[in-house]
């Protein structure tokens, strides 16, 4: 299976792109190799695949996960490479799904229920679950009392941190309308389930040497923002703003082959392509990109409303929605109304 995975690994670097995220098979029996690692294996790598390479929610392979975690944190399974704590830990990253009912349960544990109440805190996809951790705060659980008290106080949300009050950013600008072909192009539909390859197609007609010069402007060290004077008009395609995103935007902890955040600035944004961004925990702006070209290093001050270039206000504009910087900061506008629903709840 690792030598599968290697081999695969080096196919996709000559493509510029990691490698695919694990599937159900792999997850199987990199599980065995973890419970006996075979002798000279490095077990960090073997971890590294199981925390950083399953897909989490529901997927299948998540459920595998899931089910060997919940295991080694209730005793029933062994590694010497992994602990009760640290596989409860593990389950607290997985985002929601097959974790959820887990976690509850283990909050009657006295070895790992601390751990399990930490991650519920930090965790907002719950939906009917809320109930169980109800049933356990009225039976008298601590710990399921401390887990609502802090959705109340939405700690999920106030453990991240802020929008920043200023952002720098290198600029990459597509002049003229961008849309979501130009994106994600509808000749490379089968490869969109694979962001990280699909991305190679974005801008591939409208500007061919679009992502070596992304790459090049990162030299300069600062994130890069995507501008252009009309973006994402065309139809709504979430694969526009993944590919986008795989550009200008951050790893996911624990989350294979996907990013968050990022800028886009478009003197028009394209409605449906603002909220595609908005759902997707990137800073989209209108503002007047009129005197900005590509290379140019800009900052953004979002609160305030302005865009410098040397320490000078060139634009001016109004952020909107004004929940923005609450999206951002909780990681997409949708995260954000279901935390605050499960917040409203708990209170």
């Amino acid at each position: 299976m690792l030598e599968a995975y290697l081999r695969q690994q080096q196919e996709r670097e000559q493509q510029g792109v990691p490698p695919k995220a694990l599937t159900v098979e792999q997850t199987a029996r990199l599980i065995e190799l973890i419970k006996i690692p075979p002798t000279g294996e490095d077990g960090d790598f073997l971890l590294y695949l199981l925390t950083e390479c399953v897909p989490p929610g529901v997927d299948q392979a998540a459920y595998v996960k899931a089910a060997f975690l919940t295991d080694v944190a209730q005793g029933k399974a062994t590694s010497p490479l992994i602990d009760r704590v640290q596989a409860v830990e593990w389950l607290g990253t997985m985002i929601g799904g097959y974790n959820i009912d887990p976690l509850i349960t283990m909050l009657d544990d006295a070895v790992v229920g601390d751990a399990a109440a930490t991650a519920l805190k930090r965790t907002v996809l719950i939906y009917d679950a809320f109930r169980d951790v109800e049933d356990k705060m009225r039976a008298g659980n601590a710990r399921a009392k401390a887990v609502i008290e802090s959705w109340a106080a939405a700690e999920w949300f106030t453990h991240k941190p802020a929008m920043a009050e200023e952002i720098t950013v290198t600029v990459f600008k597509v002049p003229g309308e961008t849309n979501t072909d130009d994106l994600s192009p509808a000749q490379d539909a089968w490869s969109r389930p694979d962001i990280p390859l699909h991305a190679l197609a974005m801008l591939g007609s409208k500007m061919p040497d679009g992502l070596k010069m992304i790459e090049a402007l990162k030299q300069k060290g600062h994130p890069i923002a995507y501008v252009g004077d009309v973006v994402g008009t065309g139809s709504s395609r979430k694969s526009a703003i993944n590919s986008v995103q795989w550009y200008i935007g951050r790893d996911i902890p624990h989350v294979p082959n996907k990013r968050t955040s990022g800028v886009i600035l478009g003197s028009k944004i394209a409605p449906i392509f603002f909220n595609t961004a908005e759902d997707s925990g990137a800073l989209p702006i209108e503002v007047n990109v009129d005197q900005l070209e590509t290379g140019d290093v800009v900052t953004i001050r979002p609160y305030s409303g302005e865009l410098l270039r040397n320490g000078v206000v060139i634009e001016r504009f109004d952020l909107r929605p004004t929940t923005l910087p609450d999206e951002v900061r909780a990681g997409g506008r949708i995260m954000l109304i279901i935390g605050r629903a499960l917040t409203d709840r708990a209170r």
